[in-house]
């Protein structure tokens, strides 16, 4: 499709005229910059967005769409304007600097906040979330503006040893409401029990019958399909120990399973052996916790990390995952951005998405592809609703760039200003 199509379809079939009695309060209009659109993987010219009651309610060229009388405008020309980006698994209220773990109201806000002021706009936290990440879930869905990224949630990572345990598990946090069942198969580098087969079976046919999707933490390539014969909706990290083959591509193909590579995971695992680049990176700086910094540059813990033969081992297979990426999504399937960034401090939410971007990129995937898996294949991979889609009637969770991500990737980090439900989210 040409950019002269494109525009005006994006302007004829989309755009519609706002009402003119519009009040300042609750009507909002982006005004001036070059959309980015990720399904077509080019720069539209310069687009308005208008906002009502956090919601997009028209957008398209701004020769078209009309800035109702008592909008606020804001005027973004020369900025690049595009969805809210999506992380497909993290963990979020764990991260509490050096402090215990605090499964508070503030604690869950705070950390959502931080990525939300790195353009994270959505998450999909995969294990650990207790009462306020679900109290946060719940209250996003109202008309309202937001500080902070909104927040999908699966509850307790399930381990349990029977199929009986299993579904009496399954049970117990599908009473809580959440969005996913997450489950581990894995056995650490040989270093504890893995589930087996029939347990990870139960987990899935009574998650299934109670309408829940199952995510599952992998290492291996023969537990990532065992788990996709058994129905597993979503294979959380990369397949590490060797390179994925036709069977499992198909079986991937086969439903549409989103595989959420977590590139950063690998990385948190090794990387602090020596103290790294990005720890002079004001972007990193920027949010980044100063005492969780200098923990991590003390020499005992560097050499501890050198010798480590956990650390080692997740760092030689990490070529590995690049290469099964790359593979993955030249065959079709559908990839989703994430990290894992937390349970722990040192997997940095909000830069570590930024982080897996480039390094998506540098595994050979175009900008394009990149974004396309931290927005819509994000949000279809979560199964997530009138987010990750510039559409009218979708939440006004949008983005803007001072320099194009279509051109590198690593413009990600030239955020200007980030919006959920069409309320500009502070800076720190």
């Amino acid at each position: 499709m040409t950019r002269r199509l494109a525009t005006l379809v994006l302007a004829v079939a989309i755009a519609v005229t706002a009402s003119a009695a519009a009040q300042p309060s609750n009507v909002h209009a982006l005004v001036g910059a070059s959309m980015i659109d990720t399904s077509l993987g080019m720069v539209l010219p310069p687009a308005t967005i208008v906002i009502r009651d956090g919601r997009i309610e028209a957008f398209g060229s701004t020769d078209v769409v009309r800035v109702p009388a008592g909008a606020t405008r804001t005027d973004l020309t020369g900025k690049f304007l595009m969805q809210g980006l999506i992380s497909a698994h993290v963990h979020v209220s764990d991260v509490n600097g050096l402090g215990p773990r605090a499964y508070t109201d503030e604690n869950t806000h705070r950390q959502l906040a931080v990525f939300a002021r790195y353009g994270i706009t959505s998450v999909l936290s995969l294990g650990g979330e207790l009462p306020p990440a679900f109290a946060a879930r719940d209250a996003q869905s109202k008309a309202m503006p937001l500080n902070r990224a909104r927040i999908f949630v699966s509850g307790d990572v399930l381990n349990p040893r029977t199929p009986a345990e299993a579904r009496t598990e399954v049970a117990r946090v599908a009473a809580l409401g959440p969005d996913w069942i997450k489950i581990r198969v894995d056995d650490n580098l040989g270093t504890s029990a893995k589930m087996a087969p029939d347990v990870f079976q139960a987990v899935i046919t009574e998650a299934h019958a109670r309408g829940l999707k199952v995510a599952a933490h992998i290492f291996y390539l023969d537990d990532a399909k065992a788990l996709l014969r058994a129905g597993v909706d979503m294979i959380a990290h990369s397949v590490r120990d060797r390179e994925i083959d036709e069977e499992f591509i198909a079986l991937m193909k086969a439903r549409s399973v989103p595989y959420c590579p977590t590139l950063t995971r690998e990385v948190s695992t090794f990387v602090y052996e020596s103290t790294p680049a990005f720890f002079s990176d004001p972007f990193f700086l920027r949010e980044a916790d100063p005492a969780v910094v200098e923990r991590l540059k003390e020499p005992a813990r560097q050499r501890a990390m050198e010798q480590s033969k956990a650390a080692q081992t997740y760092k030689a297979q990490l070529p590995v995952a690049l290469r099964n990426l790359k593979r993955a999504a030249d065959a079709g399937v559908l990839i989703a951005m994430g990290t894992d960034a937390g349970p722990f401090p040192e997997r940095f939410q909000g830069y570590f998405e930024h982080m897996e971007m480039a390094m998506m990129a540098e595994a050979g995937l175009t900008p394009a592809q990149v974004l396309r898996s931290a927005t819509v294949h994000a949000a279809q991979a979560a199964g997530l609703k009138d987010v990750g889609v510039i559409t009218a009637g979708a939440w006004a969770d949008l983005v803007v760039f001072d320099r194009d991500p279509l051109k590198n990737i690593r413009n990600t980090s030239s955020i200007h200003g980030v919006w959920v439900a069409g309320n500009r989210v502070p800076a720190r």
